[in-house]
């Protein structure tokens, strides 16, 4: 997949009926020949943008007193660990799941994290994941990891081979989305066993509008492609054409030289007879 190609549907995209909202970029890949239901098989992966999405990423900080501070002026909300109580309440650990899309905690109190949080954010994925540093000491350095979370995706696929995703505004800078756009179908490509056999199709799309193949050219593209043919259809058969003329005229100069040659050699022919028979009836 071609960033020109990428642009180009995002273009395509756009050209939509506008609303009384900013509309979201969606990204949609269909997958195919691949079983889900094999662990092995399904995805889950955290993509490093190029840049930050349109929407910022919300944060939350699970710590303790040694990161209170820090964490309350970095991330958009900070639990304590003294106010964990409140949050075996599940209602009221669904309503901070929803809010944010990531958690980070404190490595000293990750059992209390477990216990206090794991059964609403481990189903959808946003239990503190060490993998990309969410898991931090005591005296970490908070300012870094956000800012390599307002530039990092989870992708995961369940039951349905389709990976969907958010990857700007309408109005975002339409370059900055397509190299987003593609840093995802790359890590995906490369997640996948078969890479690229097992991608069927790729769409954007924004909310309330048409999805829009990529790489899918338009009735006007395809028309000036036929044109086009065409017309490299005409110059090649002109060329042919004039490749036979100029065969034939090489033909007929060459069939007229030899008659030429023959006449001149029945010339000198007749004119050698000729002398032959006046020798003999010379008298001697």
């Amino acid at each position: 997949m071609e960033k020109n190609e990428v642009i180009e549907a995002l273009k395509r995209a756009k050209d939509s009926q506008k609303r009384n909202f900013s509309q979201s970029i969606d990204l949609i890949i269909n997958l195919k020949g691949i079983d889900l239901k094999k662990q092995e098989n399904q995805l889950d992966l955290f993509v490093s943008l190029h840049h930050p999405r349109a929407r910022k990423t919300s944060i939350c900080a699970l710590v303790g007193p040694e990161l209170q501070d820090q964490a309350k002026e970095i991330f958009n909300e900070s639990v304590l660990a003294d106010d964990f109580a409140r949050y075996k309440d599940k209602k009221e650990s669904k309503k901070l799941a929803n809010k944010h899309d990531f958690f980070v905690a404190q490595a000293t109190i990750m059992p209390q994290v477990a216990a206090t949080f794991g059964r609403v954010l481990g189903p959808r994925g946003k239990m503190p994941n060490p993998k990309i540093g969410c898991v931090v000491p005591p005296n970490a350095n908070l300012r870094p990891l956000y800012e390599k979370l307002q530039k990092t995706m989870r992708l995961m696929t369940k039951n349905n081979p389709i990976i969907q995703c958010s990857v700007g505004k309408e109005d975002s800078n339409e370059d900055e989305a397509a190299d987003n756009i593609l840093a995802i179908y790359n890590s995906v490509l490369t997640a996948l066993p078969n890479e690229k056999l097992n991608i069927k199709n790729v769409y954007l799309k924004l909310t309330m509008g048409k999805a829009v193949k990529v790489g899918e050219k338009t009735e006007e593209e395809k028309e000036k492609k036929v044109k086009k043919k065409t017309k490299k259809e005409k110059t090649k058969e002109a060329s042919a054409e004039r490749k036979l003329a100029e065969k034939e005229a090489k033909q007929e100069a060459k069939e007229k030289a030899v008659v030429k040659i023959e006449k001149e050699q029945k010339k000198e022919s007749k004119e050698s007879k000729q002398k032959s028979s006046n020798n003999k009836n010379r008298p001697k």
